[in-house]
């Protein structure tokens, strides 16, 4: 039982995450990302993709190019995998985030000029923010779970 027990961590840890982003996965993501193809991402290319850096509690130096190399390298680290969002979000609950680390999660999601964010009675920050070019209502819980309507 022990050697069966030993075998599995050691299958564990030598495969590693199975979820991990492939490199054609993130090659196609700094495709899309790299809008102007100048081979380094900037201003509203990089914003999504650094709050997302920020989220996971990566940092940058803030003199460092944001280039192909080192999105490909948070990418295949699965910085850059969509969250996944629990049912019933946003759910009620202390919420420990500050206004600018939900505005932070918001861009993370994909959504842009998060604005207006106060928390509810229920622990729930709740603004507006433009997804594809219009504005929607959007609420991060106390998970990090982001809802847009």
């Amino acid at each position: 039982m022990k050697s069966f027990f030993m075998t599995a961590v050691v299958c564990l840890v030598v495969s590693g995450p199975a979820s991990a982003m492939s490199d054609e996965d993130c090659q196609t993501m700094w495709k899309q990302a790299d809008t102007d193809s100048n081979g380094v991402l900037n201003g509203s290319e990089a914003n999504r993709y650094l709050a997302m850096m920020r989220t996971a509690n990566k940092a940058m130096a803030s003199d460092a190019a944001f280039n192909e190399a080192m999105f490909i390298e948070n990418c295949k680290a699965d910085i850059f995998k969509p969250a996944s969002i629990d049912a019933g979000a946003p759910l009620e609950g202390a919420n420990s985030f500050t206004e600018e680390q939900a505005k932070v999660r918001i861009l993370a999601a994909g959504l842009v000029q998060p604005s207006a964010l106060t928390k509810d009675e229920k622990g729930i920050w709740r603004g507006t923010a433009t997804k594809n070019g219009s504005s929607v209502k959007v609420a991060v819980d106390y998970k990090g779970n982001v809802v847009a309507q």
